[in-house]
């Protein structure tokens, strides 16, 4: 570390705002487009930073009037990172119920109208199908406006008592039919402390760049709170394109990602360096984990969890037989049909959670994913793992990925398949034509496969269809079955 660098240490949520880190430290960093010359990480112009006073005096701004405000619950819908940060300190210091939609479309959002009063956004918001719900813009006019409105413009916080602030969370599940988890803000302050304990001197004096969105747990904790709780400066917009990432890629940047974009990272891509990289969401393939390691000299941190749990475990994919490892915070017991059980204080400190996450536990604090209990389906009185059949295909050299679901076709179930072919598929599949294909892929897959579990129907896409958090929903794998 240079002598010039500043050692940081974590902050809790609890005072956040009134120990704040200091005014001249930067809250989010320029985008690489804001540069004096040369389009660099290096090169960033540091007055399109926006600094730790600007932040607190906005936070101030904004508090004040939620404060004010008659709305007790209130939604937080934003693009840009900075104005949501904004927004979710000043709810949580107004002591207003957050809420968290994972998806803001219109329709979307009115489905989850019953959940909220009003909508704080910076514009991604029009209107609210019918609904009388009241919206509220946040960005630097309005921000700038509040300040101008205020008798005093020193902001004076106190510190916030976390267990009484709630925050709702949507998870989708495999249905796509919204859930809605409720938390507090002391669980999500008790992860990022297990975080930084984690990581923290690896990431230390980092900037945090992310292709995910605040809007999810994942999101939430590793682009937004756990930053500003350690005093790195994040970017404020997501990056989209695998161009971008390679573009960012900086020693003192950290990649907050997952497999949806780095699998679609390719071998024309220039190899150039992060400090370290995350991937969560949905399992990584092992070859995008190779190919991340190749690019930019970091073996991405896998992190598995969900928005009901928080994070459980994570691991640096070596080998497929790399196992998972529990956030020292942890514990961990299976119940009889194999599936986790966890004591932890991201969920209920003093009781076990029951998961339907199916696991072989190595050793107390190492275990291996086998799929979940709820992928198990009954046909012709046997039970099938989709998981299972998934990785069979996989296994096959014509096939990169799979997705398996049950579909009912004249009074009775069957599996169906969607799937992207390899190179070698694709020659295959050309070769031999798609009916001898397919054929010849069952006769294989009955190799490891009971016959009732070889899927009947098959779907070869470009890519398996993912949601905004890169997981897939049976309804949309359905729909490429609708005849």
């Amino acid at each position: 570390m240079k002598e010039t660098e500043v050692v940081m240490t974590l902050k809790s949520l609890t005072n956040l705002m009134v120990q704040p880190w200091p005014d001249t430290q930067p809250v989010v960093i320029a985008p690489l487009n804001c540069t004096d010359s040369e389009n660099t990480a290096s090169n960033r112009t540091a007055s399109c930073n926006v600094l730790w006073s600007q932040f607190r005096s906005d936070v101030n701004a904004l508090t004040q009037q939620l404060t004010a405000s008659k709305h007790q619950r209130w939604a937080i819908c934003f693009d840009d990172s900075y104005f949501f940060a904004v927004a979710f300190m000043a709810a949580a210091h107004a002591n207003r119920h957050i809420i968290l939609p994972g998806n803001y479309q219109p329709a979307a959002l009115a489905e989850l109208a019953p959940h909220f009063d009003a909508v704080l956004h910076d514009g991604v918001v029009d209107h609210l199908t019918a609904t009388d719900i009241e919206l509220f813009i946040v960005d630097a006019a309005s921000l700038s406006a509040m300040s101008d409105s205020q008798t005093t413009n020193s902001p004076t916080f106190i510190p916030l008592l976390l267990n009484t602030i709630c925050l709702t969370l949507f998870t989708s599940g495999s249905s796509g039919t919204p859930k809605a988890i409720n938390k507090t803000l002391a669980l999500l302050d008790a992860e990022i402390e297990q975080l930084d304990a984690v990581w923290g001197e690896k990431l230390s004096n980092s900037i945090i760049t992310s292709t995910v969105s605040h809007q999810h747990i994942y999101g939430l904790l590793f682009r937004v709170l756990w930053p500003l709780c350690a005093g790195r400066a994040f970017e404020r917009l997501n990056v989209i394109y695998p161009e971008q990432v390679i573009a960012h890629a900086n020693q003192d940047t950290t990649l907050i990602s997952s497999p949806a974009l780095l699998k679609r990272l390719t071998e024309e891509h220039e190899s150039k360096p992060y400090r370290a990289i995350f991937s969560s969401g949905g399992p990584l393939s092992l070859d995008a984990a190779q190919h991340s390691q190749n690019l930019f000299k970091q073996l991405p941190f896998e992190v598995f969890g969900s928005t009901e749990t928080g994070g459980i475990g994570y691991r640096q994919q070596q080998d497929t037989t790399t196992p998972w490892l529990l956030f020292p915070a942890i514990n961990m017991i299976l119940n009889a049909e194999g599936c986790l059980r966890l004591l932890s204080p991201f969920i209920d400190p003093n009781n076990w959670y029951q998961t339907s996450d199916q696991c072989a536990c190595l050793s107390e604090r190492t275990f291996m994913l086998k799929g979940r209990a709820d992928r198990i389906v009954k046909i012709e009185e046997k039970r099938i793992s989709l998981t299972e059949v998934e990785r069979r295909l996989c296994e096959l050299d014509w096939i990169d990925e799979a997705a398996v679901l049950p579909l009912e076709e004249t009074n009775r179930l069957i599996l169906a398949a969607v799937i992207t072919l390899s190179e070698n598929g694709k020659k295959t599949i050309d070769d031999l034509g798609k009916g001898k294909f397919w054929l010849t892929l069952r006769q294989a897959l009955r190799q490891s496969v009971e016959p009732v579990g070889v899927p009947r129907r098959y779907r070869a896409v470009d890519e398996i269809p993912l949601n905004s958090q890169g997981k897939r929903l049976v309804r949309d794998l359905e729909q490429l079955f609708i005849d």
